[in-house]
Parts: C-alpha cells; structure tokens; sequence
C-alpha cells in the first residue's frame, strides 16, 4: 500500500501521534490526521499535514474526512461509552467513503489483566469482567464483527499489550504517580507485564493494512523479552532518584471496586504537570514510604499478579511482525523523553 492515503482517527493521542510521525517521516504514505477538536490540531500540523477535525461520533464528519482515503487507523481513546459508541459511526462512515481497509486498535485487555494461560485470540472473550473499560473494547470488537458482515471495509483488529515509549502513560503517569507520593505496588510488582513498545505497535499497524488473510482478524502483539512490571517500574523510579523498595508494597487482597469517575479523575491528575518544587518536597516524602494506605484498584492488583503473557504467534505468521525495538532500549528512549518533558531526572 506504498503511496496509499492512510487517515489516522485520534491523531493527537499517545499511539495516533507516533503513527503519523512514523508513517510521515516514512514518505511512503500521505497521511491525514483527524483529531475531535480544533484545539487539539497543533501536534500533527507541526508536519503540515491535511488536518481535519472530526468527533468520533459525527458520522457526517467523518465521512467527509475518509474521502480519498485507502486506509483508517482508529486510535481513538475515550470512556466506556465513548469507546462503543463510535464504532458505528466510523464503519458506516468508512462504508460510505469507500475505505478498503480499516484497523481498529484494540487491547489485550479484552482477555484480561491477568489472562489464564493458554489464552490467545481463539480464546472466547467475556463483557462480564470486572473493569468497565475491558467489557466495553469486547462490546466493540463484537459490534465491528458484525458489521463487517454486511460489507464495507474490511477490518483488521490489533490487541496491543502495556503500549510504553515517550508520551505513554505508563511511563510519564507512573512517574507522576511516584512525584506526587501515589504510586505504590501490589506483591512487590513481580508478575508478568504485557509490554510493547509503541513503535512496533505503528509497524504492526503499517502490516495490518496489506496483510492478505489479515481482514477478520484480530492479532495479539508483544515484545520478544518476558519481563516483569518491576522491571518497567525500577529504572523510572532510579531516574528520579527513588528507590522502588520504599515505595508501599500492598497485598492483592487490598483491592477494591474502582468506578470509572473516581479512574478518570485519577488520569486526569496525573497528567496535570506538577511544580518541580513540589514533587522534591513529596519525593522527600516517599523515600520515607509514602502513604500508610493507598487505594488498591483491581486493575493493578491483576496486572502486578499476572503469571501469563498472551502469544503473539498469530501477528508473525500472518501479519509478519517481529518487534524491532528491545525492551532495554525502549526504556532508554522513554527516560530520556522523561528528561526532555522537565521531569527532574538525575544524570549519570
């Protein structure tokens, strides 16, 4: 698909941005950014891109927006009603474009934060988990399976583990976490974390848009190297001149029922920037041990227990993915991000 128009839905979001930036510097591709408001069309202009804005749920405005367009990359982020609410919208948008192809990005959280083992994308998925956000991307796969029967694009679902690099919120949030006195772990953070470095992620994306028995399907993907959450955590923490031992270690049987309000609230706190006098003073604070008692949610309490890493065996076979970017050195790309975004890191 060399030369093809690629539209990226969710271009200003952690995994759309780096997808424009790849496919752009690429030159292989004309790449048009779609963003849900004007405000937030500075990241992709920086590349003189065509630009459009367009919400999720504006079926109109989409379809204008596909016009052209070979491809649609859907990475859109939102809350559990937003997450399927714009599935029919888009496909019926697509439809009325003529869009050969569109991936959806997924995760692997549709099979859970702590999958039984054996479990790859034959496993049957269930809307009864204890997460919101888990039921609602089954409920949008289920919905895209469906109306990819009745024609219009074919579709192509991708089911990305723990997506870290620059930008991502498991590195700048969990460094938010740590400056700010809130991070802790559940069982020392030694089960298995689902990692994936965002740019195989784009790569993975660029396959699904040719790939010949990719429509249909939906496709796992991961890193070659099995790690640990402790292992993404720790050199975060060196960097800021904290030790992951005096951060608080809680039981798994702490967890409590997390609320999608009191989860969005928490995101949106962690995003804000925080004075760089306040986060010494708090750093202070956690080498001491931080809080007596923080909030357990379930997500965590499964994902720092994981024992099992879902295979991405179907991705290399039919996709011919092979991740390029080592974790080791993924980690070294997303500390130095850190360093760039004014995060206080201490250089060696």
């Amino acid at each position: 698909m060399t030369g093809a128009r690629v539209l990226v839905l969710g271009a200003n979001g952690f995994i759309g941005n780096r997808t424009v930036e790849m496919l752009h510097a690429s030159s292989q591709y004309e790449v048009r950014p779609v963003v849900r408001r004007a405000s937030a069309a500075a990241l992709p202009r920086r590349f003189d891109l065509d630009v459009r804005v367009a919400d999720g749920g504006d079926r109109a405005a989409l379809t204008a927006a596909f016009q052209g367009c070979d491809a649609v990359v859907v990475a859109l982020a939102g809350d559990p009603a937003t997450i399927v609410g714009v599935i029919d919208p888009i496909h019926q948008a697509a439809r009325e474009a003529e869009v050969c192809r569109l991936i959806y990005l997924s995760s692997a959280s549709v099979h859970g934060q702590a999958p039984a083992p054996g479990t790859d994308e034959r496993s049957p998925l269930s809307d009864r988990q204890p997460l919101a956000y888990n039921n609602a991307k089954v409920a949008a796969e289920r919905r895209l399976e469906q109306l990819g029967r009745s024609g219009g694009p074919e579709i192509v679902v991708l089911r990305p583990g723990i997506v870290f690099g620059p930008r991502s919120q498991w590195i700048g949030g969990w460094a938010n976490e740590v400056l700010s006195g809130g991070a802790y772990l559940v069982e020392e953070a030694k089960g298995l974390c689902n990692a994936v470095y965002v740019d195989d992620v784009v790569r993975a994306i660029v396959l699904a848009m040719t790939a010949i028995d990719a429509p249909g399907r939906a496709y796992l993907l991961g890193q070659r190297k099995q790690v640990a959450w402790r292992d993404l955590y720790a050199p975060v923490c060196e960097a800021l001149g904290v030790r992951i031992e005096n951060l608080p270690n809680c039981p798994a049987s702490a967890a409590q029922p997390e609320s999608a309000a009191r989860a969005n609230s928490l995101r949106r706190f962690i995003r804000r920037a925080v004075p760089k006098s306040v986060r010494m003073r708090i750093q202070a604070a956690v080498r001491q041990g931080g809080p007596e008692k923080p909030f357990v949610s379930i997500e965590r309490a499964q994902l720092h227990t994981a024992q099992y890493v879902p295979p991405w065996t179907r991705a290399r076979d039919e996709l011919g993915y092979e991740p390029a970017m080592s974790f080791d050195e993924g980690l070294r790309h997303s500390i130095e991000w850190l360093a760039f975004a004014g995060y206080p890191v201490q250089r060696r």
